[in-house]
């Protein structure tokens, strides 16, 4: 389904273009208007096709045809308009001359587009495919798969590593004093275990013992049959004659839904695991039955009050909130290197002892333990495969080329295999977002602000009526987290993924299948001995992106005319400087390029000719240490993202590039007036400063949502400031606003502003504003560097839907803070954290009810800490090693204590989960005890 996206991508893109660019299509508009109608035709037959390319290579090649085909008119339609939007500057017969010839050029190019696609077209059906909605069951390898995959509870491992503690948790849950019925999720990535995790518990003694009537364990797998998966539960469950069997097997699903329901309902308590269940749907199918009451989820598996479980495998975290929303699933984690190498020891080694062998195979097995990034799946497999010979030749043959042995190894149950099967399940549009991550090195950090912005740009995220395209995406990015494909590596205060990676066999995984589509050319680690100086043979003509890791001046030094139709090219980890004529490369090479992201490459300048790029999209140039931008970046009329910061000043032709949709320009030197009032489509504006803001009319920008304005704002007058911000009452979502030196914040009321959810404000304030001139919506407030000499609580506190409040270093002056009862009716997330003179937070009875992070300093006493019952997270810089003693000396109950990891460390506290109202109270109790005894014996130290 990869190509049916990328193919549907690319024929709304033509369809698009006939639209914003129909003056250059005079004389070819029919021909052009014919292709793409065609082309829409086609992808009718793509879904279907999709799925038999796994088994039939002419259905393959097929498909790969119609791909290349669209790419080929891709190319065509934006040559055109390049050509086009160049022969403006000549004069007028040779531009008249030159344009019948490019229109003759292109309308037989169109044509013998329009004869291949007759032709793929006629063989459609000698290869047996149909129509959307005419599609065959589920393929040959995809059904021989499952049959290999498919679980039983009898086949328990006997090397199990790294999950006896999750093992007590688990156990402890199933046979827990809560009588409702319960669905317990087990969650994580494909190959981490899950599977084992369930058999071990399953199998439990203890369980055992509590559940000795009635338990079964069905596999569900992605092709979920609901008449099967009862079928397998009830010949566990009920012991029946053959002639029983016999007429159950008769029953329609419905009825056998009904059959379980009644023999469950008749019984004690039941534990029935299902393994492998891959979507909210096959949940809703499996849990209800279509008789009596078909809408009543659960009605399968009744809820008889007397303790009943349910246990799930799934790679989907909505599976699991799906299937029981006041049960929190239990995440299954990478084993640590430890664990990992005690897991390949045993599975390597066996029963003789790894010191026993020579030290350079202990060695090369700890450095493909290391490439494993601790996936069980992928160290059994590599263990087992080094088990069959112990010479150091076999091993470093595996260890040279580790992930090819890993993916070939077992064949159907190799681990390249078993992730495969995550992709196979993605819906078509996550697809290309998905191959888009293959660009990406090893092991990278990836910024999500700046992976929505790519996935955009790319057009991988269509419009959607009410609903920006940056939400898509982040849509879109939550979706590949919860299928547990993107791993989180840093989250904001209010829960948002700052910053992602993805684990090496998944990247891996992405890589394989970008190749398949001809998604991108080569990811590329420039080095000396990989190219001379001149060759491009590693660039396919047909190559669409190349990501480079490496050596700057190397890949500019190759000759990259083989690839004219690049559309996106990504820097990684570069240094140095770059002079000018390093880059006119790109611009003489790459004339269609889309995409261009030079982010952290030493750049002194940038050419003029960068003008010329027309279908650029996305530009970054942040951390290049670029100054100027050339006046010709005014040219690039379709470019949606411009991303630089600390340039000396923005040249103002900004006003030209009305399809600028996000435009970042912090840290600007120098305070030169910029026009923005024209770009009407501009959705985040992060960067201008107060005075060019202020000498704008800011009415126009009716899709502004998120406005950052800093600088010095002592000449900006508070009305007609504010003012300005009013005007964006229809959009604005989140604003910041940060002054510089010693000027103040203007004053500012944004009532009028009812969609405004988030306000960010650094700097000096004159004053507070009053409660009633705060946006009735907002749900996050940051305060920071604002000297406030008055408690600010008694105004805070009234803001009746905030959910999160940060005051930060210099935002408040004084010793005390009160919250009164009844304050902060709302309020989950309260951060007071660099106040160096507050001593004293006084909290009433009654205040903040759903509080459930706290983060403060440990100087600050906490009165009133024993009635937050909702609290669950404290965060504070204490001494670590401090902290932790005293911790375990006083045995603080009920909650647990980690390092908070970072350059400011801290530690972090977290309740258990699931506690009554009357634990909760001595939680509260035994944390206060402990703040107290902290605070005394750091006062006794000197601290």
């Amino acid at each position: 389904m990869a190509t049916e996206a990328l193919v549907s991508f690319a024929v709304e893109r033509i369809g698009d273009m006939l639209i914003q660019e129909a003056s250059f299509f005079k004389g070819v508009r029919g021909q052009v208007d014919r292709l793409h109608k065609d082309l829409r035709a086609m992808q009718c037959f793509l879904e279907e096709a999709d799925k038999k390319q796994e088994e039939d290579s002419r259905v393959r090649n097929w498909v790969s045809e119609i791909r290349e085909a669209v790419y080929d008119a891709e190319d065509i339609i934006d040559m055109f308009i390049l050509n086009a939007q160049s022969l403006r500057t000549h004069s007028f017969p040779e531009r008249a001359f030159k344009k019948l010839a490019n229109r003759y050029k292109v309308g037989k190019k169109v044509e013998a587009i329009q004869l291949g696609l007759q032709d793929i077209s006629n063989r459609r059906e000698a290869l047996g495919i149909k129509n959307i909605g005419e599609g065959t069951s589920m393929s040959r390898s995809a059904q021989m798969l499952q049959d290999l995959r498919r679980s039983t509870p009898h086949a328990e491992e006997h090397v199990v590593v790294g999950l006896e503690n999750e093992a007590d948790k688990l156990v402890n849950q199933l046979i827990g004093i809560d009588q409702r019925r319960r669905v317990i999720s087990l969650v994580g990535m494909g190959g981490i275990g899950k599977t084992t995790l369930a058999k071990k518990v399953y199998n439990h003694t203890q369980v055992l013992k509590h559940f000795p009537d009635c338990r079964a364990w069905a596999y569900v797998s992605q092709d979920c049959r609901p008449r099967d998966v009862y079928m397998q539960i009830i010949k566990q469950i009920c012991s029946s004659t053959k002639e029983q069997v016999e007429m159950v097997e008769k029953l329609q699903e419905h009825e056998l839904g009904a059959f379980l329901h009644e023999h469950l309902k008749d019984n004690n308590r039941y534990l029935i695991v299902l393994d492998d269940v891959w979507s909210p749907s096959d949940w809703s199918c499996l849990a209800k039955r279509s008789s009596n009451d078909p809408d009543c989820l659960g009605n399968v598996f009744p809820d008889g009050g007397k303790g009943s479980r349910l246990l799930l495998t799934t790679r989907s975290k909505e599976v699991a909130s799906h299937a029981d929303a006041r049960s929190i699933p239990h995440e299954m984690r990478l084993l640590s290197k430890k664990k990992s190498w005690d897991l390949f020891r045993r599975k390597a080694f066996l029963d003789i002892d790894a010191e026993s062998y020579l030290p350079d195979l202990k060695e090369l097995g700890e450095k493909m333990v290391d490439k494993c990034n601790g996936l069980p799946l992928a160290i059994v497999v590599l263990g087992g495969l080094l088990s069959k010979n112990m010479s150091h030749i076999e091993w470093r043959k595996v260890h040279d080329n580790i992930n090819a042995y890993l993916a070939k190894e077992g064949s159907q149950t190799g681990v390249m295999t078993v992730l495969n099967l995550s992709y196979i399940d993605l819906p078509s549009y996550l697809k290309p977002c998905f191959l888009h991550l293959s660009l990406y090195p090893e092991d990278y950090v990836i910024s999500t602000r700046k992976l929505l912005l790519l996935w955009i740009a790319e057009g991988f995220v269509l419009e959607q009526d009410r609903q920006s395209m940056k939400d898509t995406a982040e849509i879109y990015l939550n979706e590949l987290i919860n299928r547990n494909l993107i791993q989180v590596v840093r989250t904001s205060v209010n829960a948002r993924v700052m910053e992602c990676r993805v684990h090496d066999f998944i990247r891996e995984l992405a890589i394989e299948k970008a190749k398949e589509h001809n998604f991108f050319g080569t990811n590329i680690v420039v080095e000396p001995h990989l190219f001379p100086s001149s060759s491009s043979s590693l660039f396919s003509s047909k190559s669409r992106r190349q990501s480079i890791y490496s050596d700057f001046e190397r890949y500019a030094s190759i000759e990259h005319y083989s690839t004219p139709y690049l559309r996106s090219l990504l820097f990684f980890s570069l240094g140095g400087i770059c002079r000018i004529s390093q880059l006119d490369f790109i611009t003489k090479c790459f004339k269609v390029l889309r995409v261009l992201d030079l982010e952290g490459l030493g750049i002194e300048n940038v050419p003029s000719v960068i003008g010329e790029l027309i279908h650029l999209r996305y530009l970054g140039l942040r951390h290049t240490g670029l100054k100027m931008l050339p006046l010709t970046i005014g040219n690039l009329r379709n470019l949606q993202t411009l991303d630089i910061n600390n340039l000396k000043r923005v040249p103002d032709v900004i006003w030209k590039i009305t399809n600028m949709r996000y435009l970042y320009i912090e840290e600007q030197e120098q305070d030169d007036p910029l026009k923005i009032d024209t770009v009407q489509n501009l959705q985040i504006l992060s960067g201008i400063t107060f005075n060019q803001w202020i000498r704008n009319n800011s009415s126009k920008l009716t899709c502004l949502e998120k406005l950052k304005i800093e600088g010095r704002c002592e000449l900006v007058e508070g009305v007609e400031f504010s003012n300005s911000i009013a005007k964006l009452h229809s959009s604005l979502k989140s604003l910041y606003l940060k002054a510089s030196d010693e000027s103040s914040i203007p004053s500012l009321a944004m009532s009028s502003c009812p969609h405004l959810c988030k306000l960010d404000i650094k700097g000096r304030m004159q004053k507070l504003t009053e409660t009633f001139q705060f946006p009735r919506n907002l749900s996050q407030l940051t305060l920071e560097a604002c000297r406030l000499d008055c408690d600010p609580m008694p105004i805070l506190e009234k803001l009746p839907k905030l959910l999160t409040l940060r005051l930060r270093a210099g935002s408040y002056l004084g010793k005390e803070m009160h919250v009164s009862a009844n304050g902060f009716p709302r309020l989950k997330i309260l951060q007071l954290l660099g106040l160096s003179k507050l001593v004293l937070l006084n909290i009433e009875k009654g205040a903040m009810p759903w509080l459930m992070q706290l983060q403060f300093d440990f100087k600050t006493e906490i009165f009133g800490l024993n009635e937050l019952l909702n609290l669950v997270e404290v965060k504070s810089p204490f001494f670590l090693f401090r902290a932790m003693i005293l911790f375990h000396k006083i045995k603080v109950s009920f909650w647990g204590l980690m390092r908070i990891a970072g350059a400011k460390g801290g530690i972090h506290i977290r309740r258990q989960k699931g506690l009554t109202l009357a634990s909760s109270r001595q939680a509260l109790e035994r944390l206060a005890d402990f703040l107290e005894q902290y605070r005394r014996l750091t006062r006794a130290i000197g601290h």
